[in-house]
């Protein structure tokens, strides 16, 4: 930036700075608070008031609803973990033996029976058609 236009800013800038601040000096001190922009002050300090008291009213419903809402439900997991330990103790009284083999452990035992079964089955089966074809030869 060249230092002409630098200069010309600077000395418009000092010129204007203190005319302004001999206005607004002399504005604000001329002019006092007009009665209507006092009425509305303390107007709307009322309304601020009246809804701070009525923010705390909300607040504290608020808190007894929260309040009613967690006892409710406290109360139901009370009851469901009774439940749950009644059910428990007859699922041990009752179940005294344990299992000896898991679900999986079932279904593969099961799956071993049907394919030892198939292969008895096809082992008699196929011994008599042997016989048969040795006696027509």
């Amino acid at each position: 930036m060249r230092k002409g236009p630098l200069c010309l800013m600077w000395v418009t800038l000092s010129i204007m700075a203190p005319a302004h601040g001999e206005e607004s000096a002399n504005g604000s001190g001329s002019t006092p608070l007009s009665l209507s922009a006092g009425s509305q002050i303390t107007e709307l300090q009322q309304r601020l008031k009246v809804s701070e008291q009525q923010r705390e009213e909300l607040n504290k419903q608020l808190q007894a609803a929260d309040g009613e809402r967690e006892s409710a439900q406290l109360t139901r997991l009370r009851q469901e973990n009774q439940r749950l330990k009644l059910q428990l103790k007859e699922t041990q009284a009752s179940g005294s033996l344990p299992r000896l083999l898991t679900d999986q452990q079932q279904w593969f035992v099961i799956g071993a029976g049907v394919a030892l079964l198939a292969l008895l089955c096809g082992i008699f089966a196929s011994g008599a058609s042997r016989k048969r074809r040795q006696w027509l030869n």
